[in-house]
């Protein structure tokens, strides 16, 4: 048997059914898949990836192993991992998991060394703790690795500030920043399941109430838009004067976050940033208000100020719902302890989106292994998107125009004018 650390490899076959189910709404991937498997790109490439370990990860993985990759995979959150499909990649499809969900700081990490251990030439990161914990805990392994993918905003940020700091040692591609990835995965992706997560949370009706939203890049713009849709009155707070600009433009309030404290039902950070809500906000927050977190890591809340200011605190309330009780009698909710709610409570992004995202992930590991990228943070090849994206509209039945040569002659000019 592959080495694993899993929760029960009894839950196998359901996990089995939720992989296959994914798969139907993949088509770009399998299509991937299905070359991978004749021309075995990653042939003998040891590969570890550190993501969401979901049944749409799941096809990823099995893309991978295809390919010719010897991978092994371990869970990017501790809340995001579905026991049963990382059940199955072990015992149906012999990819070797480190995952469980709710495991402790120390397995966590413990899961990412052994990723390590694996002794990669190609990493795959979600958040950017394997990268990070390569350089600081495995310098030694550095000069084996081809390169590296990340495929989230707050990952990116790390990278980026990693390299500007002269820290980073190996090439990193930047999936994150694709637009086959931040346009869908990040907007409709997280728009929709971190509504599906904060209503199976919560059973919280959503219309008239008024909804704070903490960012508004990507995936503030699809929650947004999702909560405008669904009735709520929503509030925006920014700290950038064009993203605010644009999210005045797009019909929503506006107003710093100490304003939106006083009024808000539900609260929402999706920054990237760490503290985005403290103790002056919990302190303005009515009786009632619901808070959740949809960016990466648990740091947007600030749980410490939280625990400090509550006079009793009442563990799971609801799944998934903590209560804490002020001083003067207010009860705050905090969901999934601040982690990201759309995959604790839910089940992460639907598979269509993840589609585009992880066939970007495949095909970028293609081309890596292909070229020698210097160290540094590098960008997605726009041939790989345009094949990604015309693939999705070809399995979904739509068709487009193309340019006629008398079109092409003229955007390729300047004479003409009016």
């Amino acid at each position: 048997m592959i080495k694993h650390h899993i929760k029960d490899a009894g839950l196998a076959p359901q996990g089995k059914k939720r992989i296959e189910w994914a798969d139907n709404d993949m088509p770009v991937l399998k299509a991937i898949r299905e070359r991978f498997e004749k021309e075995k790109p990653l042939a003998g490439k040891k590969m570890s990836a550190c993501l969401h370990v979901t049944a749409e990860t799941a096809n990823l993985a099995r893309t991978l192993k295809a390919g010719g990759a010897d991978l092994v995979l371990v869970a990017s959150n501790p809340l995001s991992t579905q026991d049963d499909v990382a059940a199955s990649l072990v015992h149906d499809y012999g990819i070797s998991v480190f995952a469980i969900t709710g495991e402790d700081h120390k397995t966590y990490y413990d899961h990412i060394h052994a990723a390590l251990e694996h002794d990669p030439v190609v990493t795959m990161d979600d958040g950017a703790d394997l990268v990070s914990t390569l350089h600081s805990d495995y310098p030694e392994k550095l000069a084996q690795i081809s390169g590296s993918m990340e495929e989230t905003t707050t990952g990116i940020i790390r990278l980026r500030a990693m390299h500007n700091d002269g820290a980073l040692k190996i090439p990193v591609y930047a999936v994150n920043d694709a637009q086959t990835k931040y346009l869908f995965d990040n907007r409709y992706g997280t728009g929709q399941s971190t509504v599906d997560g904060i209503i199976r949370a919560t059973d919280f009706l959503i219309a008239g109430k008024k909804v704070v939203v903490a960012g508004y890049g990507w995936c503030g713009r699809g929650f947004a838009m999702r909560m405008k849709g669904m009735g709520a009155n929503v509030i925006v707070t920014e700290v950038e004067p064009i993203k605010a600009l644009e999210a005045a433009m797009d019909g929503y309030m506006v107003m710093p976050m100490e304003e939106a404290a006083k009024v808000g039902d539900l609260f929402v950070t999706i920054t990237g940033d760490i503290h985005v809500l403290r103790k002056e906000h919990f302190e303005l927050m009515k009786d009632g208000a619901i808070i959740a977190n949809s960016g990466h890591f648990n740091v947007e809340i600030n749980i410490d100020d939280l625990e400090e200011l509550a006079a009793k605190k009442n563990e799971a309330v609801r799944e998934f719902v903590d209560e804490y009780v002020m001083a003067d009698g207010r009860r705050l909710h905090l969901l999934a302890q601040g982690r990201l709610i759309n995959l604790a409570a839910a089940e992460g992004h639907p598979a269509s989106v993840m589609d585009m995202s992880f066939a970007t992930q495949a095909l970028t590991t293609e081309y890596m292994l292909k070229q020698e990228p210097k160290v540094g943070v590098h960008d997605v090849p726009s041939e790989i998107e345009d094949w990604i994206a015309e693939t999705k509209l070809k399995s979904m039945g739509i068709e487009i125009d193309e340019l006629t040569e008398e079109q092409k002659t003229y955007l390729a000019s300047w004479e003409m004018g009016t």
